[in-house]
């Protein structure tokens, strides 16, 4: 079930969030940041922040919506996910991604846009072009992969229908 976020379930999101941030394959984040910083970034930040319950009410996954710019710009919706890696493989990325766009035409978005999706995360590349995001533009050796060093990123975008 998805579910706006609250403070209680970012704390027992947090290892997730700890562990994908640490890792450094798939997010720009520091991997130091602090609870306190991650909690402003995901949940306070953004317009709204939801999260994926189980039937047994741990948290699976989550994610924020936001401007992707502002002023005139702000047509354009930003979104971030994270599954939690026992329950990866289970369609929890796309049911949050269809969510986040029905939540996006909610909120008056016209597109969603992914700024730096990173080339080597081919799980999330192939399902965003499923999902109808095109790769708009490559930006050479833009992140600095753990185990592989630099490696591109990828702008996607998908206009969302009325």
């Amino acid at each position: 079930m998805l579910r706006l976020i609250t403070e209680q379930d970012f704390k027992e999101f947090w290892p997730v969030f700890q562990s994908i941030v640490a890792a450094q394959e798939t997010y720009a984040f520091d991997p130091e940041m602090r609870f306190e910083d991650g909690y402003s970034l995901w949940c306070v930040s953004p317009i709204k922040t939801f999260v994926f319950e189980g039937e047994d009410g741990s948290i699976l996954g989550s994610y924020y919506i936001k401007a992707n710019a502002m002023g005139p710009s702000n047509h354009i919706c930003n979104c971030g996910y994270m599954v939690s890696e026992n329950a990866r493989g289970q369609g929890l990325a796309r049911k949050m991604c269809e969510h986040s766009q029905n939540i996006a035409l909610e909120l008056g978005f016209e597109a969603m846009q992914f700024n730096s999706v990173v080339s080597t995360n081919e799980v999330a590349v192939k399902l965003w072009q499923k999902m109808g995001f095109e790769i708009i533009g490559t930006i050479p050796k833009a992140y600095r992969h753990k185990r592989l060093g630099y490696v591109d990123s990828y702008v996607m975008h998908k206009p969302l229908a009325r």
